[in-house]
């Protein structure tokens, strides 16, 4: 099992949510979070002051796979967040070791 964290351009997480719901990955988690790479933020102007905007909004997507699904989910990611302009964002995937399904005790790809 494998990990999947991406963090995307808010405005895309409809796209990325109905991307892999065609998939048929239906759990997913999805934190709004701030932060910045490459773009390092930008200036804004605001009452005729300017102030800098170091951490922008972004959206995290966590979701959990079987292995056999992960290249699949990533290539769906990637289309679907894919705007061609800085800031995008990255995905990043880990093992997962163990899961447990708290209602029911299920472990492992039945948990997911």
């Amino acid at each position: 099992m494998k990990k999947i964290e991406a963090i995307i351009k808010p405005f895309k997480l409809d796209e990325v949510r109905e991307a892999l719901s065609e998939l048929g990955i239906s759990g997913l988690t999805v934190t709004e979070v701030k932060g910045f790479g490459r773009q390092k933020g930008h200036t804004e102007l605001y009452r005729g002051a300017e102030y800098v905007v170091d951490f922008l909004p972004k959206a995290k997507i966590e979701v959990v796979l079987e292995d056999s699904k992960v290249e699949t989910a990533i290539e769906a990611i990637i289309k679907a967040a894919n705007t061609g302009k800085i800031g995008d964002g990255k995905i990043f995937v880990t093992p997962v070791e163990y899961v447990v399904r708290i209602r029911t005790g299920e472990i492992n790809e039945q948990a997911i």
